[in-house]
C-alpha cells in the first residue's frame, strides 16, 4: 500500500455510506496515510461520524461545506493528494420532482470538484458512478452521465499538471443506507408484506467491502480517463425478501417515477471501448489507449453487449441467505 503513505485523503460526501465505511476501512488498514479529511454539509452526521470512528488522532480533518460552493472546496483540498468524490443527491423519485436541485449539485457540483481540484493541485481524483448512468432513464442517471462525462473529459484540460481523473461504476450496494435490504428486513420484523415495485425487477449484486476495494485499485491503477466496472452477479429482488423469510408474501406496489425494471452497467455503444480485466471492465478511449496502455496484455471485449442485470449470472435464494447471515446477520429476526 505504499501508494498511499504519507498521502492526503479527501472524500466528498464522506459522512454517506460509501464514505464513512471508506474512512473506517483505511483507517483500521493502517496505510501509513498522512491525514484523511470528510467533506459533508451535515454537521450531525459529521459529529455522529466522530463519535462512531472514537479516534484520537491527528490523522482525521472533518469540513463543512457543500459542493455546490467552489471556494470552499478550493480551500479544502489545499495539501490534498487524493479526493474520491462520493457527494451526490440520489434519490430517483426526488430526483423527478427537484431536477434543477440535482442538477445543481451533481452536474455542476462535480465541475467545481474538477476546477478546485485542478486550481489546487490535487494529484488523483477518482469519482463514484452509478449503474443508473447507463441508458438513463431517470433524472439523477442522467445528472450522473453528465458527471461522468465531465470526469473523464477534465483529462483534456490539465496541461502538464500531474494530476488524473477517473469513474468508478457500480449498482446500489447491498445493507447501504435506504438500500431495499433494510426496507424488506424492517417489513419482516414488523411481519408485514414485503412490499415491491415489480416482480419482475433485478439489480446488480455489490457488497462495500468490494465497492471500497474497487475504489482503492482504481487509485492505485488508473491512470486517467476510464471509467472501471466491476463483473457482479444479479439478483431477483423477490428472491432477496424470500432469502429473509420463506414464506414471503408481497404486496406490488408498482414502479417509482424514473425507477427502472433492469439496471445496466455497460450499454451496447459502450462495449466497443471496453477492455477486459479478469474481475473487472475498463472502459477507455482509444486515445488512452494509445497515451498509456500501449504496452500492456489488456483484452479488448471482442463482443458487442450490453452488461445488465437481467441478462447476467444470477445469485440464487441460497446464496443470497448466505451473503445475509454472513455479512448483515442484526437484519435477520
Amino acid at each position: 500500500m505504499n501508494y498511499l503513505l504519507n498521502k492526503t485523503i479527501l472524500i466528498t460526501g464522506g459522512t454517506g455510506s460509501f464514505g464513512s465505511s471508506f474512512v473506517k476501512e483505511i483507517i483500521k488498514k493502517k496505510y501509513g496515510i498522512k491525514k484523511i479529511i470528510i467533506f459533508s454539509r451535515d454537521e450531525l452526521k459529521q459529529f455522529e461520524l466522530q463519535k462512531k470512528l472514537n479516534i484520537k488522532s491527528n490523522i482525521l480533518r472533518f469540513f463543512l461545506g457543500d459542493i455546490r460552493d467552489k471556494s470552499r472546496l478550493t480551500y479544502a483540498f489545499k495539501g490534498v493528494d487524493i479526493v474520491v468524490h462520493a457527494a451526490a443527491l440520489k434519490q430517483v423519485p426526488a430526483a423527478e420532482y427537484n431536477p434543477l436541485e440535482f442538477v445543481k449539485t451533481n452536474v455542476l457540483g462535480s465541475q467545481n470538484v474538477i476546477e478546485a481540484c485542478i486550481d489546487s493541485n490535487v494529484k488523483k481524483v477518482i469519482a463514484l458512478s452509478t449503474d443508473k448512468a447507463v441508458s438513463p432513464l431517470n433524472l439523477y442517471g442522467a445528472t450522473k452521465l453528465c458527471a461522468d462525462k465531465l470526469f473523464v473529459s477534465a483529462n483534456n484540460i490539465t496541461g502538464n499538471q500531474n494530476i488524473s481523473f477517473a469513474v468508478v461504476r457500480y449498482g446500489n450496494v447491498l445493507g447501504s443506507r435506504g438500500s431495499i435490504l433494510n426496507e424488506f428486513a424492517k417489513q419482516n420484523k414488523k411481519k408485514q408484506n414485503f412490499k415491491i415495485t415489480d416482480m419482475k425487477m433485478t439489480r446488480f449484486n455489490i457488497l462495500m467491502d468490494e465497492a471500497i476495494n474497487l475504489v482503492l485499485w482504481s487509485i492505485q491503477n488508473l491512470k486517467g480517463g476510464e471509467i472501471v466496472i466491476p463483473k457482479l452477479n444479479s439478483f431477483w429482488i423477490k428472491d432477496l425478501a424470500i432469502a429473509l423469510n420463506k414464506k414471503a408474501k408481497f404486496t406490488v406496489i408498482g414502479t417509482r417515477p424514473g425507477e427502472k425494471i433492469h439496471e445496466e452497467l455497460m450499454s451496447i455503444a459502450d462495449s466497443q471501448n471496453v477492455y477486459q480485466l479478469k474481475d473487472k471492465y475498463l472502459l477507455i478511449s482509444n486515445q488512452l489507449i494509445k497515451n498509456h496502455y500501449k504496452n500492456t496484455t489488456l483484452k479488448k471485449l471482442n463482443k458487442n453487449f450490453s452488461y445488465n442485470s437481467l441478462e447476467n449470472n444470477f445469485l440464487t435464494v441460497k446464496e443470497l441467505k448466505s451473503i445475509i447471515k454472513k455479512n448483515f446477520n442484526y437484519l435477520i429476526d
